[in-house]
């Protein structure tokens, strides 16, 4: 087989290249320029984190909520690529505005609507994936996407690192090396989002249009009689719950407690670097072992760094966490999103991924709201983060279900 890019290819990885420096963005410098601007509103470090973790659940039950009917919508004939405009330009403006919220309030609300947009973008993206490519080649497009998007965001990111850790050197204030942040990252997903919307096209889409609740309905009643695909989507609820938590909380977690801000950034940036070649190389592993085993390793993983996470006490410690995180973040998102586009009829698959999602990126909520609640009932930041350790492990023992299961 030809393991090659295909020029429609190519552009649809480049989607990820783009809105991949806005997610970096936010799990690195943001939580830590919300912790000054939570500080200077009177907040403690527990409220802090706290918050943040409530604005990060907020985003994501919002995309719970309109995503499913969104993605339903998406599968007409003609739709799937305006939808995903709109939720992409929301994602793009609302990064732009973040950049002149003053007070950590409107800050919070500006990022949610952010967020909202980015995540909506995502449910229209991937499940474009079953129209620029066969499924044979999934796995491999899919890997290459996260692979890049991780090393492409480091171009942006870190003209942004630049002018935050240099602002003084600059003669600039942090509020206006922010705004110049948000700028460049904005302006880089939006360039990176262009090829895409001129290329792509809608080749599978559902014939006949039903009201998007009745088409919801129908198709929530053939996953209940799929185990195969019921078992994963709940198996997805758990452990990539866990996942997007760790990606949502990890700097905060760290500037909770206590650790250098320079030292966190590069720790993170090191995850980045690392993404790309394991990415890689799991979807290079891909063409020769099973994916259901490849899944299964990098969860058993993710419940490692948890349980780390939790008696994590120094900077090293850090450092460590990043450098693993980063050997098997993009494989379990990259084989994941493959491996659910091949269960499901491609012209339901943005009604699928909307479904997806809520078990997904929307059940996160679960996960930093978890944290967020369990730090301020004990007190103890650790407490909450250990708590993530579970949900990998609920999510491992429904997966393998899942693969034994017929559809």
């Amino acid at each position: 087989m030809r393991y090659k890019l295909t020029a429609q290819e190519r552009k649809w990885v480049l989607y990820d290249v783009g809105n991949s420096a806005f997610i970096l963005l936010v799990t690195t410098i943001v939580p830590i320029y919300f912790n000054a601007l939570a500080k200077s509103g009177g907040l403690d470090s527990v409220q802090y984190l706290a918050y943040w973790g409530y604005a990060a659940s907020a985003a994501t039950l919002l995309v719970a909520l309109t995503g499913p009917v969104l993605g339903a919508v998406s599968d007409w004939r003609g739709r799937k690529k305006p939808m995903f405009l709109c939720a992409a330009l929301l994602g793009i403006l609302g990064c732009v505005l973040l950049g002149f919220m003053g007070g950590w309030l409107s800050f919070l609300c500006m990022f949610v609507l952010a967020k909202l947009g980015y995540s909506l973008s995502l449910i229209f993206y991937d499940s474009m994936l079953s129209d620029v490519t066969e499924p044979a080649r999934m796995d491999n497009v899919s890997s290459q996407g996260y692979a890049w998007g991780y090393i492409g965001s480091c171009v942006p990111f870190l003209l942004c690192l630049g002018l935050v850790l240099g602002s003084g050197t600059l003669g600039l204030s942090m509020s206006t090396a922010m705004t110049l942040a948000f700028l460049i990252t904005a302006l880089w997903w939006l360039l990176c989002t262009l090829p895409l919307l001129r290329c792509y096209r809608q080749s599978n889409f559902v014939t006949g249009q039903v009201h998007p609740f009745s088409q919801l309905w129908h198709t929530l009643q053939e996953i209940a009689r799929d185990r195969k695909v019921f078992l994963f989507i709940l198996a997805f609820f758990f452990y990539i719950d866990g996942v997007y938590t760790i990606i949502d909380m990890a700097t905060a977690y760290g500037t909770a407690l206590g650790f250098d801000t320079t030292g966190l950034l590069l720790a993170l940036l090191v995850t980045q670097i690392v993404a790309f070649p394991s990415s890689l190389f799991i979807g290079r592993l891909s063409r020769t072992v099973d994916t259901g085993r490849l899944i299964s390793i990098c969860v058993l993983a993710y419940c490692g760094i948890a349980i780390f996470a939790m008696f994590m006490s120094t900077q090293a410690h850090f450092w460590v966490l990043a450098v693993v995180v980063g050997m098997f973040q993009g494989g379990v998102q990259a084989l994941s999103r493959s491996h659910f586009a091949k269960l499901i009829p491609p012209e339901k698959s943005g009604e699928y991924f909307g479904l997806l999602d809520i078990c997904g990126k929307g059940a996160s909520m679960l996960g930093t709201f978890t944290v967020s609640l369990v730090s301020q009932l004990s007190g103890s930041t650790s407490l909450g983060v250990g708590a993530i350790a579970l949900f990998f492990l609920v999510g491992l023992v429904l997966f393998r279900s899942s693969l034994r299961a017929r559809a």
